[in-house]
């Protein structure tokens, strides 16, 4: 079965005004879900439109990143009263909640990012986190989201490293999907590569200008955030799971174990997880092009300010036996680096890391 899109899509400036009458056929009695204090009042102004609609909604916060313990505490209180829909209006880990909440309740959900940092408002999958944001699984829902707002007025509030994490976790699509299933000759995974490939360009191209000027009217901007919300979701709709993930996640899954002092962003993490992946296809693969691609998307990621290697993720590999529990849980049983075409092992993984993270690369 394929979970392609949310049923409905809205996007643009005042996205989320054009959005409010269907919504209100949709549900009265809402469950919205959020959790940073940055983005409370943007939550109070999603409450006073829903109002004027004749919804009344249920504010709640998220205590933790998308973990069991909140999901169980939320699904009470929904049930308690009588919640008829789930929005979730926040970021990556807050539009999971809201998704994967949803769907045990077998309720709507409506999505509402409040920064263009992943495309999980569009997608039909949700991570479960520890309370200390540790990576425990992910779960495949019965549903995309039934609607998604795409508010660009919601999006321009966001910090900008939102942004850039956002970009490399959408960078990630091509490098992922263009290893994992180039010789797949299903038409629809097959355009799903390709449609990676348009938008890895597109964020070469546009990222800057996008950063210098975060604009509705900057073209560059509204390319770029789309690109991250929405264009990188119908990406996994279409080609499956193996056009969503591989090594660059499964390695970002793992850094989630440890307990860096600044918990880095989801995309900060993917996007070294990208340059480790292709190490170690120079490596394990003999990519003679892989280390060409290391420079040119360190270089791009530098320009845009973002960590990598995993020291500038504020990790230590070689304290505390970080390295080998890197290497462990990349390689588990059920991890997306068995996706690779070819075999990895705990070995090759502390042996490309620890090339990687000391080897100087000249940009």
């Amino acid at each position: 079965m394929y979970l392609v899109s949310p049923k409905r899509v809205f996007k643009g400036n005042k996205a989320w005004e054009k959005a409010l009458p269907e919504i209100s056929k949709l549900t009265k009695f809402p469950l919205i879900v959020g959790r940073s204090s940055s983005t409370n009042s943007l939550r109070q102004k999603i409450i006073q439109d829903l109002n004027l609609y004749n919804i009344n909604a249920l504010n709640e916060t998220l205590h933790f990143d998308c973990c069991e313990e909140d999901l169980n505490r939320l699904y009470k209180i929904s049930s308690k009263n009588n919640c008829d829909a789930i929005i979730a209006a926040g970021g990556g880990k807050v539009l999971d909640a809201g998704k994967i909440l949803a769907h045990q309740l077998s309720i709507p959900c409506i999505t509402v990012p409040l920064s263009a940092s992943t495309c999980a408002g569009w997608t039909a999958l949700g991570n479960i986190y520890s309370q200390q944001g540790q990576f425990i699984k992910d779960i495949n829902l019965s549903s995309c989201p039934d609607i998604l707002v795409f508010d660009y007025s919601f999006i321009k509030t966001a910090p900008t490293n939102t942004l850039t994490s956002g970009i490399a976790d959408s960078l990630a699509k091509w490098y992922e999907s263009s290893i994992t299933s180039s010789s797949n000759r299903d038409g629809l995974v097959q355009q799903a590569i390709q449609i990676s490939r348009v938008l890895r360009d597109q964020l070469f191209l546009d990222s800057e200008e996008a950063l210098a000027e975060s604009s509705m009217e900057n073209i560059a901007w509204r390319n770029v955030i789309e690109g991250n919300g929405l264009t990188a979701g119908l990406i996994g709709g279409i080609g499956g799971a193996k056009c969503r993930t591989a090594a660059a996640h499964a390695i970002h899954n793992a850094i989630t174990q440890l307990q860096p002092k600044k918990k880095p962003l989801h995309g900060e993490i993917v996007g070294v997880g990208i340059l480790i992946q292709l190490k170690l296809e120079e490596i394990k693969n003999d990519n003679k092009l892989a280390d060409q691609s290391i420079k040119q998307l360190v270089q791009f990621m530098k320009k845009l300010d973002l960590p990598t290697t995993i020291g500038e993720l504020g990790i230590d590999i070689f304290d505390n036996n970080n390295l080998q529990r890197i290497a462990d849980f990349t390689c588990r049983k059920e991890s997306e680096i068995h996706f690779l075409p070819f075999s990895v092992s705990p070995d090759d993984i502390v042996k490309t890391i620890s090339i990687f993270e000391g080897q100087k690369i000249t940009i």
